[in-house]
Parts: C-alpha cells; structure tokens; sequence
C-alpha cells in the first residue's frame, strides 16, 4: 500500500494537530514544514503485538501419544500424489 504524503506548514499544522494525527494514523504521511523547509514527519507508529502467555491453550488441545508415527501408506501415497 503506498502511503499519500502531505506537506502542511506548521502554523497550519498547530491549528490542526489532531486531525493531523488520525490522518497519520490511517497510514497518510504529514510534512510539516517551516518557511517553505521540512522540519518534520508524522507518520503511524506500528503497533505491537502483545507479549506471548505461555499456557494460553492449556487444556485446550490434545496431542495423542502417535502424533509423529510414521503415516500409513494409503494416506502417504496421497500426499506424494501417487497410488498407494
């Protein structure tokens, strides 16, 4: 996705700061510039992921003790796209 970007002076841009903001964060890039000269951007921030619970699924899901036994011949050959 290709980001607008906008060149706002900074009179306007204190006038406006929080629509400036919501623009930003919708993913608009926002040069304010003083006299003609850039000065600065606002951009989104990139938000994080929360941090990883461990023992989240507790509970919640089986492995069965054959989990990783080799798999049968009719099914393996299905995968490989042959006959068994």
């Amino acid at each position: 996705m290709r980001k607008n970007k906008v060149v706002i002076n900074l009179y306007e841009a204190r006038m406006h700061l929080s629509r400036l903001v919501e623009r930003a964060s919708l993913g608009e890039e926002i040069v304010i510039a003083k006299a003609g000269r850039p000065m600065a951007r606002l951009v989104s921030l990139k938000r994080t992921a929360a941090p990883r619970r461990p023992g989240l699924w507790k509970g919640k899901l089986v492995i069965h003790p054959d989990f990783d036994d080799p798999l049968p011949e009719e099914i393996l050959a299905a995968f490989e796209g042959r006959e068994a």
